[in-house]
């Protein structure tokens, strides 16, 4: 029996394509209580972190199967993102509310990028130009 592929990614990817094509800012909801999830955790409320991932706040977006990564600023200081597929429960538009809240999922157990590869920690600590990330409360 072939295993079936996570439906989330490819839910995402449409819903985002769907808000932006909108003119309308796509948040997503992440479960930051993985040491897998790579965000500032002076931003993280409540084992949680609500960010703004429109082309306007993030720069090198990607939305792959395994995770969406990014760069953006926290406070003015450039940080890379990574968040693992498995740790990101929803996906919905600012201005509206609509969008999706994902089901529980078996997700391959996430693999943080190393030094180097994106999404991953930079070798000068992080510190290059990114997009104007903006916390949500």
């Amino acid at each position: 029996m072939q295993l079936k592929k996570p439906k989330r990614p490819y839910l995402l990817r449409a819903l985002y394509d769907w808000i932006i094509d909108s003119n309308l800012t796509p948040y997503v909801l992440v479960d930051a209580t993985s040491d897998a999830v790579a965000v500032p955790r002076e931003y993280v409320d409540d084992g949680k972190i609500v960010l703004n991932l429109s082309p306007t706040a993030v720069h090198g977006l990607a939305l792959g199967d395994e995770a969406v990564t990014c760069n953006g600023r926290f406070g003015g200081r450039p940080f890379d993102i990574y968040l693992p597929m498995a740790n990101i429960r929803a996906i919905y538009a600012k201005e509206t509310g609509e969008g999706m809240m994902f089901d529980a999922e078996t997700f391959p157990d996430p693999q943080p990028p190393g030094p180097g590869q994106p999404g991953g920690p930079e070798a000068d600590g992080g510190q290059r130009g990114g997009g104007h990330l903006k916390v949500v409360k």
